[in-house]
């Protein structure tokens, strides 16, 4: 009879069991409430504006020395979307991977 009743009180209504199968992985809106998540990201100043680069011109290259980390006092050319000027501090993502320089080729240059 001790092992029906422990049984018994183990098992959760059915309700409860499908609110949680189908919300698997992801926290309660109690837990969830209030909680902040940041990615890791590399501080980088940046030394020098390039010139505008894209199709419409909206992202400005940059060159930008990192601070921090691994790749730290390392020079690197980003693309930055949103105002940015010299002096301003990045959070890089990744150090690892370089812009592409820009060309001197464009509208009217006849190339």
């Amino acid at each position: 009879m001790e092992e029906q009743k422990g049984r018994v009180e183990e098992q959760k209504p059915k309700e409860e069991r499908k609110r949680f199968s189908r919300d698997r992985g992801r926290p309660s809106e109690e837990q969830a409430r209030g909680v902040v998540r940041f990615t890791i990201a590399t501080p980088a100043r940046v030394e020098e504006v390039i010139g505008r680069t894209g199709m419409r011109g909206e992202a400005i290259q940059v060159r930008c020395r990192i601070l921090d980390g691994y790749d730290k006092n390392k020079v690197i050319r980003r693309n930055v979307k949103g105002p940015v000027q010299k002096g301003d501090i990045l959070m890089l993502r990744e150090t690892e991977f370089e812009a592409r320089g820009l060309t001197k080729t464009g509208r009217g240059t006849g190339a």
